[in-house]
């Protein structure tokens, strides 16, 4: 399976696999691609009425030329660490980034994320973001104040008393009992409206079956996350770090 950017001509046959009216998963085997990449792709230049192959394929080298410029290390920082590559790194970070925006963050809350989750410490202070992503401390700080009440960074002073944002692995599983939480705050309101609506009455059925169901995922997703809980501490393996 190919991978690396799409091309032009690739881009070309999406647009003509679209005007016939082809799915994504078909058009994506025809390109020998994964039915992510041309979905991602369609629904980022104006989805599949408004896709055009040329539009598509400026819009994709301006990102590329953002991200090589936004990327690019301070001359006195050298080359990425365990000798990654930059590009790479950067492309990844990007396709991460629209991952996480479609799990509902907004793009600037994606890229701090992004940044703590792929970077070796797991900790970055304010001024670590702002000069790594080019935006203002404000931003920052708005997008880690929403991120913090998700569970899913939080905060603590280094040894020099600077405040410094943390992503480490239990916040995974602080983030699903967060969930869980919220599943089962909607289960109890669901309840209240049988009462409220009627027994019995369509709306009071639905809501009644709503309710069934979010306390089957909540029940199952604390049980999960418990009994996965100990992934997220494993070490590596002897042959990976040794690789």
């Amino acid at each position: 399976m190919p991978g690396g950017r799409l091309t032009q001509q690739e881009r070309q046959r999406i647009a003509t696999g679209l005007a016939d009216g082809l799915a994504y998963a078909e058009i994506a085997r025809s390109l020998d691609r994964p039915t992510s990449t041309v979905t991602r792709e369609v629904m980022r230049n104006g989805g599949p009425t408004e896709y055009r192959a040329d539009l598509a394929h400026r819009a994709a080298e301006r990102r590329a030329h953002r991200r090589r410029t936004a990327s690019a290390p301070d001359p006195a920082s050298g080359p990425l660490p365990y000798g990654r590559d930059e590009d790479a790194v950067a492309e990844y970070e990007e396709r991460f980034t629209t991952v996480m925006m479609g799990s509902g963050l907004a793009k600037t809350m994606s890229r701090v994320m992004v940044c703590l989750l792929t970077s070796d410490t797991g900790s970055m202070t304010a001024a670590d973001l702002a000069k790594r992503l080019r935006i203002s401390p404000a931003t920052v700080s708005k997008s880690i104040a929403f991120l913090e009440s998700q569970s899913l960074v939080r905060r603590q002073r280094d040894e020099r008393r600077r405040e410094r944002y943390v992503i480490d692995e239990d916040l995974w599983y602080q983030s699903m009992i967060a969930s869980v939480r919220s599943l089962e705050e909607q289960v109890e309101l669901a309840r209240e409206g049988v009462d409220v609506l009627g027994p019995g009455t369509p709306a009071a059925v639905r809501l009644e079956n709503v309710s069934h169901f979010l306390q089957y995922v909540a029940e199952n997703l604390a049980r999960a996350a418990e009994q996965a809980r100990e992934v997220l501490h494993a070490k590596p393996s002897s042959e990976t770090a040794g690789d």
